[in-house]
């Protein structure tokens, strides 16, 4: 699977992406992560993206035009295998269920802004519009790292064990909502008085099912 991130700073984050599981999943070549600079597609000596906000107000906006170039010179031929996502607080709030459905795709590009917005001429050229949440970053770099992160693992292969994956946070999904994964204790077994539950001592297979059963917590969706 490949992502394309298109963005002001396309080396921000490329230690992260190199990084532990993500590192190791383009190594094994499972997945495939591009950065490119918007810049690149700006046509003026001073590589210029962005420009006032037309009804004034403070900051400045990404140009459409430059996005435009920026998608039509990575993305030469359309087709049903690869999502062009805007990251914007405009989009629906990203969850566990849309990264299970991104990960149909073969290709997911990530438009990430950054200064006051993106022209809103943009929407007309991606496919969905994703949010990380309802709070203020400096720019979408983080937002399409978070979205990157979450698909990856869902790919065979790249967390190295499936058991792994199942027992994920927000992995179960029910008409009442998601769960989030019970607590998780290891050595020492005695911390300054905080003991681990005994029963994860035990031994006891079953016990320890309904013990971790018992402790997922369910959280609404929406």
């Amino acid at each position: 699977m490949q992502f394309d991130i298109l963005s002001l700073f396309p080396a921000a984050l490329e230690g992260y992406y190199q990084s532990s599981i993500l590192g190791r999943a383009q190594k094994q070549k499972l997945i495939r992560i591009r950065n490119f600079d918007l810049r690149d597609w700006a046509r003026n000596k001073h590589r210029r993206v962005d420009d006032t906000p037309y009804g004034g107000g403070p900051g400045m906006v990404i140009r459409v035009d430059v996005v435009h170039r920026a998608l039509t010179g990575i993305y030469t031929k359309k087709n049903k295998k690869t999502r062009v996502v805007l990251l914007t607080p405009r989009g629906k709030t990203f969850d566990q269920r849309a990264a299970r459905r991104l990960l149909v795709y073969e290709r997911v590009i990530l438009i990430a802004g950054r200064y006051e917005a993106i022209d809103g001429r943009v929407d007309a050229y991606v496919d969905e519009k994703i949010s990380i949440g309802d709070f203020v970053l400096t720019g979408g770099e983080l937002a399409a790292a978070c979205v990157i992160d979450a698909v990856s693992r869902l790919i065979p292969g790249v967390l190295g064990k499936e058991e792994s994956m199942r027992e994920e946070s927000f992995d179960s999904f029910t008409k009442h909502g998601t769960t989030v994964e019970y607590p998780q204790y290891t050595k020492p077994e005695n911390f300054r008085g905080a003991r681990v539950p005994s029963v994860l001592l035990s031994g006891h297979h079953q016990k320890i099912k309904d013990w971790r059963t018992k402790h997922r917590k369910r959280k609404a969706i929406g």
